[in-house]
């Protein structure tokens, strides 16, 4: 079984200082429109004119995605439950659903003029429920389940807007399930964690999974956001606005890595829609060679804290980028498979290995084996007068601090070091400069 691990609002899903919109007393359509800064941030009515998303699915694994919400009606498939039985389009917590509006909320009313838009709102949601109540324990085998069954059921891009809390470890069932969407050709997106801390969260650190820190309005780095080797990308995550059937106007505003993940997500949507043949290695290249540091001058990628950039969701379809590998930027996973294949060459070999060896070693001429004992009994006699000679010449003689050292001094411990020491300047203490990364950053493949 998969370790628990606690749905809080530092380590999984971005609901701290969850406010609804009540500056007015009634949260307007148009209000709610208003509010969704991240549209105008990338113009996105220029990307829509390429593509809306068109085709592609996205798994959802949370809390149930509530398709009854007038922003996502028709956009949300059936689904299934993984908590013991329940419909997937039930949200109790309202924050699976919040996720799928950000990433194809398409909006109400004349001309979808009011309410949530997502990045892609013509993408498809499949909802996969691993959750219920905000405050709910879940297992690794609950959302590994989940993500096996987002692959078969013809996702292309999985979003986990979720995280496992500082230190703790994806069991071998939620590292076999990613592994396996990598190898059947999926994108997998993961929140990268709310802790403030400097390490991304599992299972968003694993390999070849795009982990997802956020920024603000300004582009720069949320307090809370996590940061770390590892971190991939960033993404809009402060004062976002979101649908929430829990809610008496229908809407939240949060802050978090959560709703960051999300828009990755979309973003992952939108270039599997325009550029069908890449691999999910290649749409992920495309995401990373694309992003840019913004104003934060003097990063170099990957940047503990920005990962490879903000992402611009319209210059991932536009620029001129090569395809790259088909595992991209950041590899895969090995699968079960390769796994236990690795493993039988790492101290475990199979039987026909052992066999070799021991048939070769069994050719060895008798002679020479003994020759080489004696010669080992001859080598380590002369060692030993030798160093019984040094021994009682050393000053004070044994016991005096000759022979072997205490235990601990022929190491250095690794020294403490201030938690920012060889990081960037946080955001503010440098000037600004409003120049775009324009430099592709090292290390994405070819």
């Amino acid at each position: 079984m998969g370790a628990k691990r606690v749905w809080s609002t530092t380590g999984v899903v971005a609901l701290t200082g969850a406010l609804l919109l009540t500056s007015a007393p009634t949260a307007s359509a148009d209000y709610v429109r208003d509010q969704q800064w991240v549209l105008d941030a990338y113009k996105m009515d220029a990307t829509w004119a390429l593509t809306q998303g068109e085709g592609v699915t996205v798994a959802v694994v949370d809390s149930g995605v509530d398709g009854s919400h007038p922003d996502l009606t028709g956009q949300v498939l059936q689904g299934k439950d993984f908590t013991g039985g329940g419909d997937a389009q039930e949200d109790v917590a309202g924050h699976g659903t919040g996720m799928a509006s950000l990433i194809a909320g398409h909006g109400h009313g004349a001309g979808n003029n009011a309410g949530m838009v997502g990045l892609a709102p013509k993408a498809k949601i499949l909802p996969l429920r691993v959750l219920q109540k905000e405050d709910d324990d879940f297992e690794d085998d609950t959302w590994a389940e989940a993500v096996r069954y987002a692959v078969d059921n013809g996702a292309k891009v999985i979003n986990l807007s979720l995280s496992g809390g500082t230190g703790s470890r994806t069991a071998t069932s939620g590292r076999e399930a990613i592994a396996y969407a990598q190898a059947h050709d999926v994108v997998v997106v993961a929140a990268a964690g709310n802790d403030g801390g400097f390490t991304v969260n599992e299972p968003a650190a694993l390999r070849g999974v795009v982990s997802v820190g956020a920024v603000d309005d300004k582009g720069n780095l949320w307090d809370k956001s996590n940061v770390g080797d590892g971190l991939t990308l960033v993404a809009p995550g402060v004062e976002i606005v979101s649908a929430n059937t829990n809610r008496s106007d229908g809407y939240s505003l949060d802050s978090g890595t959560s709703d960051a993940t999300a828009y990755v997500s979309a973003a992952a949507a939108l270039v599997r829609a325009k550029y069908p043949d890449l691999t999910a290695g290649q749409v992920i290249n495309r995401l990373i060679k694309s992003a840019s540091f913004l104003h934060h001058k003097g990063l170099k990628a990957p940047d503990r804290e920005y990962g490879y950039g903000v992402i611009r969701p319209n210059k991932a379809l536009t620029m001129d980028i090569p395809k790259g590998s088909k595992e991209g930027p950041l590899g895969q996973l090995p699968s079960s498979t390769e796994s236990k294949a690795g493993s039988a060459t790492d101290g475990n070999e199979d039987g026909s290995t052992q066999a070799k060896e021991q048939d070769s070693s069994s050719r060895l001429p008798i002679a020479l084996i003994i020759g080489g004992i004696a010669a080992v009994l001859v080598i380590g006699g002369i060692i030993f007068a030798v160093m019984r000679s040094r021994g009682n010449r050393s000053n004070g003689g044994p016991g005096s601090g000759g022979g072997t050292p205490p235990h601990g001094t022929g190491y250095q411990q690794y020294p403490n070091t201030a938690p920012n020491q060889g990081y960037p300047a946080p955001p503010g203490q440098s000037p600004q400069h409003q120049n775009p990364y324009a430099q592709q950053p090292p290390h994405q493949g070819q």
